[in-house]
């Protein structure tokens, strides 16, 4: 009985191995930094175009939408998780409320999310579902009137007809959790003016068909801009190019920033493999210019809670009773000269990520000495390496211990709130206030657990 012929017939033992490794050299050849690089600044040209045609100003979807946007020309950044798009897990994010988004849709009547994905599909699901949800839950949130606009959208090409009519089994469910955070709705409807509808767009588009939005239109259009091609509809014929060449750029890009690439990006291509991590580490040395620089934020409706990035702790301490410092390390003589100065001063030892969440959590409790602070009419700046996950997780921790119903500080009695909807509350001062806090789970569930002992 003869048997079909195997890769293992063809093949010894040794040779199969040697092409296994050939194959994976060639990969990791073509995800090379450089190939990313030029992967990111070609992408970046399309969505400069999009741009250009549609008139409309860009929003990235954080991290990687930032790598394809000249700092100069992002007007704002958003926080659409894919994971909110997945298949059976649906969702609309109470941490990650997006708010920002409206005013610039607001300003310009739209806007252009930009993000990417580098699994093969023409479109992530942050923006292909997860986006969309949101734009119907806050039409049906701010536009009662509006019943036109009260549909979901998703693209036909990428969403089928089941998963479509799922989805919209959960939007009631949807408003009514957005409703109960009690959000200043006057408020949003003033910053975004009219209800807002999707368009999608991707490499594979033909720009010459869309038109920029007139004041006349009754929507806002929020444009929903894949940066990266899928090679295996013909689109890209470059056998170095990159799909979603930004994806988990820690892992790739020897600590490169994406406002830094924009700045230094002719030099950077121009620049061989063998030496690019040498000039990234030259241009990361380069100062910080005094508009990277950004003011701490007040979080509203207290007038003495603020969240700041790490890099203010000495430009805005001499005005604060205390500071509360969230990162792995801190120079000493920060520390000591801010207690100088008779602040307290708190040291939150947590990294990022997973592992920061959990250091964050067995740090928390230090937060004990802010009753340290005697000022009848307190300020507190809370900063961080992350200011937008772990600096948002101790700021919520302590508008809930220290920190009543109508946002007055006070700091000689903690009182914290176990109630979980009145710290989701809380945590909505926070998002409202700042919309680029992106709390992940793992920092809300240490916080939690902080609050209720």
């Amino acid at each position: 009985m003869s048997h079909p012929l195997s890769e293992r017939d063809l093949l010894f033992p040794h040779a199969s191995t040697s092409l296994r490794d050939t194959l994976h050299t060639l990969k990791r050849s073509n995800l090379s930094i450089r190939n990313r690089l030029r992967s990111i600044a070609s992408d970046g040209a399309f969505v400069s175009r999009v741009a250009e045609s549609l008139r409309l100003p860009l929003v990235a979807n954080e991290r990687c939408g930032s790598w394809y946007m000249d700092a100069e020309g992002k007007a704002g950044s958003a926080y659409f998780k894919s994971t909110d798009g997945h298949f059976g897990e649906w969702g609309f994010s109470l941490r990650r409320l997006n708010l920002g988004v409206l005013g610039v849709v607001g300003g310009r009547g739209g806007c252009i999310i930009v993000d990417s994905t580098r699994r093969g599909k023409s479109m992530p699901d942050a923006l292909s579902k997860t986006v969309g949800i949101w734009i119907v839950v806050m039409n049906r949130l701010l536009f009662d009137d509006r019943p036109d606009s009260h549909e979901l959208l998703t693209p036909a090409e990428v969403v089928s007809d089941s998963e479509h009519a799922q989805i919209e089994e959960r939007l009631d469910r949807f408003v009514r959790e957005a409703r109960a955070l009690q959000l200043d709705l006057d408020d949003l409807r003033a910053r975004v003016k009219k209800p807002m509808r999707p368009v999608w767009v991707t490499p594979a588009t033909s720009l010459d068909e869309l038109e920029p939005p007139s004041e006349e239109d009754s929507f806002n259009t929020v444009v929903l801009c894949t940066a990266s091609s899928k090679p295996s509809v013909g689109v890209r014929d470059d056998p170095d190019y990159v799909q979603g060449a930004a994806d988990d750029h820690e892992a790739w890009s020897c600590g490169l920033t994406a406002p830094e690439f924009w700045r230094n990006k002719e030099v950077l291509l121009a620049t061989n493999e063998h030496d690019l991590p040498a000039k990234i580490a030259e241009v990361m040395q380069t100062p910080a210019r005094d508009g990277d620089v950004r003011p701490p934020v007040l979080i509203k409706p207290t007038a003495s809670v603020f969240i700041g990035d790490a890099a203010t702790v000495e430009q805005a301490s001499s005005t604060v009773a205390a500071v509360v410092y969230c990162g792995a390390k801190l120079d000493a003589n920060v520390g000591e000269s801010i207690e100088k100065r008779g602040a307290v001063f708190i040291h939150l030892s947590c990294t990022s990520g997973k592992n920061g969440s959990r250091q964050l959590r067995a740090s928390l409790p230090a937060l004990d000495d802010l009753q340290k602070v005697k000022d009848q009419e307190p300020k507190i700046l809370i900063v961080g390496e992350d200011s937008e996950d772990m600096a948002v997780g101790a700021a919520l921790a302590v508008i809930c211990s220290y920190v009543d119903e109508t946002g007055k500080l006070d700091c000689t009695n903690r009182r914290p709130v176990t109630n979980k909807v009145e710290i989701k509350k809380r945590l909505s001062w926070i998002i409202v206030s700042k919309p680029d806090a992106a709390p992940s789970r793992a920092t809300l569930q240490s916080v939690n657990s902080y609050l209720m002992g």
